[in-house]
């Protein structure tokens, strides 16, 4: 778990994914047309991607570990929470808040 959190604090938005996940895809486009250049750990090509997974399933509490995604070393969750958020207008202050975004 604490090369989770040391990873997913090196960057103003880390997405933990799968790349052959199409919602860890959905995820990732919605970050890049936003202009947010998130730093993505593809667990499946990783090394340490099963320990990880298994760190991202506790601090999550699901038994997927993908998508995750952390804001500022926050873990916000995965594809459903990042589009409620979108779209309730919540998103954009969170990433203004990490540095991750200028407008």
């Amino acid at each position: 778990m604490d090369k989770v959190m040391s990873l997913a604090s090196k960057r103003a938005v880390v997405i933990f994914s799968a790349s052959t996940c199409c919602m860890c895809h959905t995820v990732k486009a919605l970050f890049s047309q936003m202009g947010v250049n998130a730093a993505v750990y593809e667990l499946d090509k990783e090394p340490w991607g099963r320990e990880m997974a298994g760190a991202l399933m506790q601090i999550l509490g699901r038994r997927s570990p993908t998508p995750a995604v952390f804001i500022a070393g926050r873990a916000i969750g995965t594809t459903e929470t990042v589009m409620t958020l979108h779209l309730t207008g919540k998103l954009v202050p969170l990433l203004r808040d990490a540095g991750a975004l200028w407008l």
